[in-house]
């Protein structure tokens, strides 16, 4: 018995100079792992060892218990201190790896710039916005009732004509201007209203350097009691200030929408021309009827102009076709 219990002393000693060896010489944390189920893995040499301990007598295992439990916890302790050094190692080379050096001269990224329609419908919206406005938005895809019917147009109005509008096979149409989105909007809130509607239209105009099939528009709406015309005009007026960045005289013509009665067209006295830049009016009380409105209580204005009208005369665009042409040489220079 004295002969196994000495084999079994040596080899535990044995077992622990080979590991320490084994450890310090490891270089991955993929070959410490493999060397701590070697030694100390369920068929691990520790315990292999081990089942020797059963051919001791009762009072020798013991011993050998106490000092297998030292044997352990040396290499544990040996395992988790080169463990811990090759994290740090691993983390210092993945931060040499990736270190910048700021003193080098940065690369060039080219800006991206603000689209001249995109410009002009942000402006707008922040103007609106600062007079209390609310952003409403529509789909583009529209029923026959929205963009005609509860607007006031009669089935005879040019407007319904095939030339004119985009119908698709199930009967339903791109809608023509944003002022379905001043319907929907109404049909689902009570007075007062006060809403800027952007969005894309379609017609079918010819394209030409003045007309595009697909444009933009942004329409207001207000509703409440007591509102006028004078309230109209004193709002395109301080829409257009703000727009232009100046006073400029204003100049409103009689005219016709179904959606609207009275109807003006407003002309600005720009670098000594009078541009046409908007429609609008008082709300034509059909309009207020068919969203449930009381135009016996409730009043209102509308107005529209197209995006790429002011962008034209704002940038001075000769021709409508060059904000959709994608041509950098001429966005660059806006």
């Amino acid at each position: 018995m004295t002969t196994q219990l000495s084999d079994l002393e040596n080899q535990l000693e044995n077992l622990r100079q080979d590991a320490v060896g084994a450890v310090a010489s490891v270089n991955t944390l993929d070959e410490l792992e493999q060397l701590r189920v070697n030694y100390l893995g369920k068929k691990g040499q520790l315990s292999q060892i081990l089942r020797g301990m059963g051919k001791l007598d009762a009072a020798d295992r013991p011993r050998i218990g106490s000092l297998a439990n030292e044997v352990k916890e040396a290499l544990q302790g040996q395992l988790e201190g080169r463990n811990q050094d090759l994290l740090k190692a691993q983390i210092q080379q993945q931060l040499a790896a990736e270190t910048l050096d700021v003193t080098m001269p940065g690369v060039y990224r080219p800006q991206g710039r603000i689209h001249p329609l995109n410009a002009v419908i942000d402006r707008a919206i922040d103007i609106f916005v600062g007079m209390g406005y609310t952003v409403a938005t529509g789909p583009e895809m529209e029923t026959d009732y929205y963009n005609f019917e509860a607007l006031n147009t009669p089935q005879d109005h040019p407007a319904r004509d095939m030339q004119d509008t985009f119908y698709l096979p199930d009967g339903n149409l791109l809608r023509t201007h944003t002022s379905p989105v001043q319907i929907r909007y109404m049909e689902n809130h009570e007075p007062p209203v006060r809403i800027v509607a952007p969005g894309r239209v379609y017609r079918r105009d010819t394209v030409d350097a003045t007309h595009a099939a697909v444009f933009h528009q942004i329409e207001i709406l207000a509703i409440d009691k007591g509102i006028t015309f004078t309230d109209l005009k004193g709002t395109l007026k301080e829409f257009v200030r703000q727009m232009f960045g100046e006073d400029l005289p204003l100049r409103f013509r009689p005219s016709y929408f179904p959606f609207t009665e009275p109807s003006a067209e407003v002309d600005v006295q720009w670098k000594g021309k009078w541009l046409e830049v908007l429609g609008c009016g008082t709300v034509d009380p059909n309009v207020l009827k068919a969203v449930g409105y009381d135009p016996e209580v409730y009043t209102g204005f509308a107005a529209g102009f197209g995006v790429e009208r002011f962008a034209m005369v704002l940038y001075q665009i000769d021709d409508i076709r060059r904000v959709y042409s994608s041509d950098l040489r001429f966005l660059r220079q806006l």
